[in-house]
């Protein structure tokens, strides 16, 4: 039987001893790895390698991986696994915001790396076969998500998203006003089996709040989150 091709990363990072780890480890563990050591080089190679995944470190010479991952992002969407060296939320919402996926802080354990690109495969892969289901809109107020388009309009008006961006969205419109533990939503949307990432998903509610309106994700502090309709109450 024939195996199917090894999914491809694309690894841009300026130091060759990190970049040389991290794609060793990648390959190590099955996946065709491409490299990339600037901003400019970033690009052309995410063009030209066409790959699966994009691990990105934000700072690069030439240009900075945030301008990477908007050019990329405007070519076509692709999953990105941003590497940051400052655990600052400022920075990582700016991330989230030019398209990144995920995010892991430096010094990070290979593992989690590998488990981080799994996962946001993984995700890639569900997504499209949703897409190949029957479509479903859910409405919560003025917004609504079409899961067969994978387009999120407020007021009429269409939103952009990252694809976690809505995954986590669509998750929670599944169910409006329930609220959703961290720990449910990072296995539902992140499908990772323990908690270690709960910053990640707050980290993601924020940027999905710049997108779609503050008011909309409501926080229960010590628990999760839920969606309403801010007009309901009014």
């Amino acid at each position: 039987m024939q195996q199917p091709p090894a999914r491809r990363v694309l690894v841009v990072e300026d130091e060759p001893v990190i970049n040389d780890a991290v794609s060793d480890r990648l390959r190590a563990e099955g996946f065709s790895v491409d490299q990339a050591y600037d901003g400019p080089s970033g690009v052309t190679a995410c063009a030209d390698g066409d790959p699966d995944v994009v691990v990105l470190d934000v700072m690069l010479p030439g240009f900075d991986g945030l301008e990477v991952c908007r050019r990329i992002q405007a070519a076509r969407p692709v999953p990105v696994l941003m590497l940051t060296a400052r655990d600052d939320e400022a920075d990582v919402l700016v991330g989230l915001a030019v398209g990144a996926d995920d995010y892991l802080t430096k010094p990070f354990r290979m593992r989690e790396l590998v488990a981080r690109v799994n996962a946001l495969l993984r995700r890639v892969d569900r997504a499209a076969e949703l897409a190949a289901r029957p479509s479903a809109r859910l409405a919560v107020g003025d917004l609504v998500v079409d899961t067969g388009t994978r387009r999120v309009t407020v007021s009429g008006e269409e939103v952009r998203l990252t694809p976690t961006e809505f995954d986590l969205l669509t998750r929670l419109a599944a169910t409006p006003g329930e609220v959703l533990t961290r720990e449910h939503l990072l296995a539902e949307v992140w499908d990772w089996p323990d908690a270690t990432g709960t910053r990640t998903v707050d980290s993601h509610v924020r940027a999905l709040r710049a997108k779609v309106g503050p008011d909309r994700v409501r926080t229960v502090h010590g628990v999760g989150y839920a969606l309403e309709d801010p007009e309901a109450g009014r």
